[in-house]
C-alpha cells in the first residue's frame, strides 16, 4: 500500500520527548512496527541512545537534540529529517514537563515555559510537518494529554491547563484536517511508571501516597510506558483511519 508520497509500508515518524519514558517506548514500538523513527529530545544523549537501540535491533532511526518550544529548532530538525529519511506522515507529540505549584505561587515565567513546552510546541511541530501530510493525503497526529486535564488535581492547575489545551487543540485540528486525509487524536495517560512520575513520587509531590490513588482504580497498578506506546501505535496505523478527534484514556479505568 502506498500514498501520494510513494511510501510503501513503513512511514516516517517523529516522536518528541522520545528519549525517555513514554516517548522512548513509543519510538521503539513504532520502529518495531516497521516505521523509520526520528527521536527528538532536549537531552540529546537520551535521544541518541534510543535511536541506537532501534538501529541495533534492525530498524531505522535518527536522533536530534531539540527544544520543541523553539520554532527554529523544530523547523531545523524537521528539514533534516525530511532530507535524511523523507516526508513525515506520523507525528507523536509527547514532549512535556510537569509542575506541582499551588496556583497562588505560580510565576509568569514558570507559566510561559510550561505552556511553551507542553502546548505551543505541538503547534510548532504540526505546522512543520503539515505540508508532508497534505501532499501524501495521509497523516497521523497523536497528541499526549493527561488524565488530570479531565479530572483535575491539586497544585497542578498549570500542568492540567496545558494538557486541557492539548485536548481542545486535538479536536479542532481533527475537524480542520480530516478532509485532507489527516487524523488527529489524543492519548490521555493515567498514572504511568515513567522517570517523570518517579521523580514526583520520590519527592512526595502527590497529596496522598500513590498506592492510595491506584487502589481506587479497577486495574490497581501503575501503567507501563509500553501500554501508552501501544495506544499511540494503533492511532498511527492504517487501521485507525476512521478514528479522529478522540481522547483515548489509558488509565486503568480511573473514573473521570
Amino acid at each position: 500500500m502506498s500514498d501520494k508520497s510513494g511510501q510503501v509500508g513503513g512511514r516516517i515518524a517523529i516522536v518528541t520527548g522520545g528519549g525517555a519514558g513514554m516517548g522512548r517506548a513509543t519510538s521503539l514500538r513504532l520502529a518495531r512496527d516497521g516505521h523509520q523513527v526520528a527521536v527528538l529530545d532536549i537531552v540529546g544523549d537520551s535521544a541518541k541512545t534510543v535511536a541506537d537501540e532501534i538501529v541495533a535491533n534492525g530498524g531505522t532511526a535518527v536522533a536530534f537534540t531539540c527544544d520543541v518550544s523553539e520554532r527554529a529548532q523544530v523547523n531545523a530538525a524537521v528539514a533534516h529529517i525530511r532530507r535524511e529519511l523523507g516526508p513525515v506522515t506520523i507525528l507523536i507529540n509527547n514532549a512535556a514537563i510537569e509542575d506541582f505549584t499551588p496556583i497562588a505561587e505560580i510565576e509568569d515565567a514558570q507559566w510561559d515555559r510550561l505552556m511553551a513546552v507542553n502546548l505551543k510546541s505541538m503547534y510548532f511541530t504540526t505546522q512543520a510537518v503539515l505540508s508532508d501530510m497534505v501532499d501524501a493525503s495521509w497523516g497521523r497526529i497523536v497528541n499526549l494529554s493527561a488524565f488530570g486535564a479531565q479530572l483535575g488535581a491539586p497544585n497542578m492547575a498549570l500542568y492540567t491547563a496545558s494538557k486541557g489545551g492539548v485536548i481542545s487543540m486535538t479536536r479542532s485540528l481533527a475537524v480542520e484536517l480530516g478532509p485532507k486525509g489527516i487524523t488527529v487524536n489524543s492519548v490521555s495517560p493515567g498514572f504511568i511508571d515513567t522517570p517523570m512520575a518517579r521523580r514526583a513520587i520520590n519527592a512526595g509531590l502527590f497529596p496522598v501516597p500513590y498506592e492510595q490513588i491506584m487502589a481506587t482504580y479497577p486495574v490497581p497498578r501503575l501503567g507501563r510506558p509500553e501500554e501508552i506506546a501501544a495506544a499511540c501505535a494503533f492511532l498511527a496505523s492504517e487501521d485507525a483511519g476512521y478514528i479522529t478527534a478522540q481522547v483515548l484514556g489509558v488509565n486503568g479505568g480511573a473514573a473521570t
